[in-house]
């Protein structure tokens, strides 16, 4: 038998096997499944390090789990729809589904040599009617309930991809000349455009979006952070001004948010955005305010920086009468508040911006207070202080101020949030058609659900939208009237697709329903769910308001989908992410699949990034020769000695082989205790997502078994548990080699379907143990260093008496740091000793808070008499463990976890 690893020649025998055996499909009737689940992959031809990354990470876990006994839900699907398909198709001369379906069999092809263990029998693909079907059934409920609005809007263009983008789908980038927004895809600057479209109410689940994120506790700060962010509460006050009415009709009040309530008295004038209500009835009969109007509606954004125009009227402030000035300005935008902005340009950069621009008055009723400073009028001071110029509030600090004028009948306390409806229309082929018919007398008009899905026609190349081009698509009937109608020829973004997909996977073959209702209650939300923190706001923020909309239509009974989030980083080359356009892209394949898996996930813990290495990818090559090799070796041995037995031959072993014992010694007890405290170790890790840590762990038993080898023969129980042990927890990661050391022990089944090593004594206190011995090693290496001793005749270890952890204990568990010395002493049993235990106190009242915790003297000894062939091995010297006694000289160096150390 070879003892080198060839992984090659085995990963297509374990795929047939695991598919035969089922190992990963998730039976319907399990009662609560492990649901692992890792974000489903764009179809862009060839999987990348990113997403082995991913899918190494959930592959693992959900291994993990199914070997402690949990049914796992671990399927895998295609994000199949979207605008590069469409491009791509373009460049190539095809069609996007043909293009897209070439892509899905190459990258599921390239799933399994991995070794990724998905249920392929809940596969779904966005693009198939089957699946798409839902998204329009979905829409149309939501249209039912309100939730979705058709409505004329500024927009973001881009016209690279001459499509619409949704607010977070719009960058800024720094430029020479400044800050640009340009396209999340193509980075093309964007622009705005006038046009109607059709949005997700999403903004009616803005306050329980936001509250909800103090309770995912499973989810990483950051991204609740960056959705707070996004979402953007603002607690403040609504205030009201009264508008003389253009045109003579009646007066108008317009409402505006504000923070600064305090810095009310300081409003110079009124700005209305370009889309404001108010606005379009000026604009009506003021051909400077329409032009005006109709300048920045055409302009890219922020391009129309401080401009505004005078409307001519006035706005009564609330609380001293005076009028001030109505415009109309760019920089307040629609969406934003109320869609108008009290001008305080004393106290707000901004509106001090637009005030100098139109040359406006610049009123100061905020003074500084303390180390605070202000360069009015030339800069705003934008702090909180003491009122001037404010009538009745003179004096008050900020918070005081505005706390007291909300008592205002003018004032109204508020809460706004930056969060905009969600912009679903895409004027492309390449996605769900949106389910409705325009027709002349009826307006918009959902399709009945019995003639969905409404299937995209045949593909035909052609500049902007194909669908709005092909006409016998376009024209249809009236669902209502019969009469003539056009269909809508926008598509939904792509991430209408991918806020419900973790649904389909529960049943992705009904055909009454998007999802399997009792099924998604007893399984959802899903136990773990592994992706890049970029999808913060772009995919995270819509499955939470699609699982909350769901709920409310009764189809749910959760709320939250994902208990729990798992962000992984990105994988360098050259201190720049791997990409095909930066030329520093490594293929998944090319060094094999297992060393791929190894190393990505023992580079780093799954959240950060690393750096891809040839040095590194070598290691965890040799680690898997390794601990092939260390069981191929035993395992020949074993058989060899039976056949040499049994037929009467000499027992030496070969070049290679090893040659074991059958009964126990000593320090084998040393091993034994090892491979509980790893199994232990190695347990938590899994548990904790720190698959860098289980690899080390492995790493560190592996070179302790190699020195137990070569230390004695080794005794054939413990170290074929151990390797049996081994086997089973390198599964997980490197499930090819799992295997093939599993069928090399000689076990049964599968190491896939194997039960997850047990520890068969107590392992609480494994890493007190393992630090005693690791501290005490140090400490010996130490002293041979520094007395220079390279061959000591003897090392004894000495542990402290019994008092002195009594003492030790009272100091950790001492309430106040500054009283341990006296709790110490008033112990009976500790001041027995004197002036040693007065010494002993005051040592550990000086370091009481780095106290660790520690064992019983006894078990202290039992441990370090079972390791003290590690240190013969390493010395070469006899090694005796004593606990100290009164009188010893050893006795006042001894301390609870570190033993005294004398070297003859």
């Amino acid at each position: 038998m070879s003892q080198r690893y060839n992984p090659s020649q085995v990963t297509e025998y374990w795929q047939h096997v695991w598919e035969e055996e089922g190992v990963y499909d998730c039976p319907d009737d399990a009662a609560d499944p492990s649901y692992v689940l890792g974000m489903f992959p764009y179809t862009s031809g060839a999987l990348h390090m990113g997403h082995v990354r991913n899918y190494a990470i959930t592959d693992a876990y959900a291994r993990y789990r199914r070997m402690c006994g949990d049914d796992v839900l671990h399927p895998m699907g295609w994000d199949a729809f979207g605008l590069p398909a469409e491009n791509a198709a373009f460049e190539r001369d095809t069609d996007p589904e043909s293009w897209t379906r070439t892509c899905i069999e190459r990258m599921r092809d390239e799933l399994e040599r991995m070794g990724f263990g998905y249920d392929w029998s809940r596969e779904i693909t966005t693009c198939d009617p089957e699946y798409y079907r839902w998204n329009q059934w979905l829409f149309t409920k939501f249209y039912e309930e309100g939730l979705v609005d058709y409505e004329a809007a500024a927009v973001n263009w881009c016209p690279d991809c001459e499509t619409v983008l949704a607010d977070a789908q719009v960058n800024e980038v720094e430029t020479e000349s400044g800050t640009t927004e340009v396209c999340w895809r193509c980075e093309t600057p964007v622009g705005r455009r006038e046009l109607d479209q059709w949005f997700l109410s999403i903004t009616d689940y803005a306050a329980e979006l936001h509250a909800g994120l103090d309770d995912l506790e499973g989810w990483p700060e950051g991204v609740r952070d960056i959705q707070r962010n996004w979402i953007g509460r603002q607690e403040g006050a609504r205030v009201t001004f009264d508008v003389a009415a253009p045109s003579g009709g009646d007066d108008e009040t317009v409402d505006v948010f504000t923070t600064r309530l305090d810095t009310l008295f300081g409003a110079t004038y009124l700005s209305l955005s370009p889309g404001h209500d108010l606005a379009a009835e000026i604009a009506a009969d003021d051909e400077a305010v329409a032009a005006y109007v109709d300048e920045v509606r055409a302009a890219d954004p922020g391009e129309a920086g401080m401009s505004g125009v005078d409307t001519g009227l006035t706005a009564t402030h609330p609380l001293t009468g005076a009028e001030i000035p109505v415009y109309v300005a760019a920089y307040v935008l629609d969406d934003v508040g109320t869609g108008a902005v009290m001008g305080v340009p004393a106290h707000n950069e901004r509106d001090h911006a637009f005030a100098t621009e139109q040359d406006l008055p610049v009123e100061q009723v905020i003074e500084p207070v303390g180390d605070a400073t202000a360069d009015l009028p030339a800069e705003p001071y934008t702090g909180d202080g003491m009122l001037t110029e404010s009538g009745e509030y003179d004096g008050l600090a900020s918070a005081a101020a505005r706390e007291q004028l909300q008592a205002h009948d003018a004032v109204e306390s508020d809460v706004t949030y930056r969060l905009r409806d969600w912009l679903i229309s895409r004027q492309r082929y390449w996605g769900t058609p949106i389910p409705i018919v325009h027709c002349r007398e009826c307006g918009p008009v959902p399709v009945p659900e019995e003639n969905l899905p409404v299937e995209l026609p045949e593909y035909v190349q052609t500049t902007g939208n194909p669908l709005a081009a092909n006409d016998e698509f376009v024209e249809t009937t009236c669902p209502e009237c019969g009469g003539p109608a056009e269909r809508e020829t926008d598509t939904m973004d792509t991430f209408v697709d991918s806020s419900w997909y973790f649904l389909r996977y529960l049943s992705p073959d009904l055909d009454e329903a998007p999802f399997d209702t009792e099924l998604a209650d007893e399984w959802l939300p899903v136990d773990v769910y592994v992706g890049g923190e970029e999808h913060a706001i772009l995919h995270l923020l819509y499955i939470r308001f699609f699982t909350r909309a769901l709920a409310d239509l009764g189809l749910l009974d959760t709320r939250e989908p994902v208990e729990r989030l798992v962000n992984q980083g990105t994988v360098l080359k050259d201190g720049t992410k791997m990409s095909k356009s930066k030329g520093n892209a490594i293929a998944p394949h090319e060094y094999g699949a297992e060393t791929t898996r190894l190393f990505v996930l023992s580079a780093a813990h799954p959240r950060q990034d690393f750096e891809w290495t040839v040095k590194n990818v070598k290691t965890a090559y040799e680690f898997q020769q390794e601990l092939y090799g260390m069981v191929a070796a035993f395992t020949e041995s074993v058989a060899r000695s039976a056949t040499d037995r049994s037929s009467g031959e000499g027992t030496e072993p070969r070049d290679g082989e090893i040659e074991t014992r059958t009964e126990s010694q000593p320090h084998d007890a040393y091993l034994e205790r090892e491979i509980d405290r790893t199994i232990a170790a190695v347990t938590t890790e899994y548990d904790r997502f720190r698959f860098h840590q289980v690899v080390g762990e492995l790493r560190r038993f592996a070179r302790l078994l190699r020195r137990y080898r070569d230390y004695e023969s080794p005794y054939r129980y413990a170290y074929s548990r151990a390797l049996r042990a081994l086997a089973a927890m390198v599964a997980p990661i490197a499930p090819y080699l799992g295997e093939e050391l599993w069928h090399l022990l000689g076990e049964e089944g599968l190491a896939a379907g194997a039960d997850w090593p047990t520890a068969l004594h107590d392992v609480e206190d494994y890493r007190i143990e393992r630090e005693l011995v690791r501290n005490t090693l140090d400490d010996v290496r130490d002293i041979t260093d520094v007395v220079d001793i390279e061959d000591p005749d003897g090392i004894e270890i000495v542990v402290a008496q019994d008092w002195k952890y009594r003492a030790y204990e009272i100091a950790r568990e001492a309430a106040d740091d500054t009283a341990v010395v006296g709790q110490v002493m008033d112990d009976e049993t500790v001041r027995d000793h004197g002036d040693a235990a007065a010494d002993f106190a005051a040592s550990l009242g000086e370091r009481s808070a780095e106290l660790e915790p520690t064992m019983a003297p006894d078990r202290e000894r039992e441990i370090l008499d079972q390791a003290a062939w590690l240190f013969e091995d390493e010395f070469g010297a006899a090694v005796t463990v004593r606990q100290a006694a009164d009188g010893d000289d050893l006795a006042a160096k001894a301390e609870p976890n570190r033993p005294a150390i004398h070297i003859n």
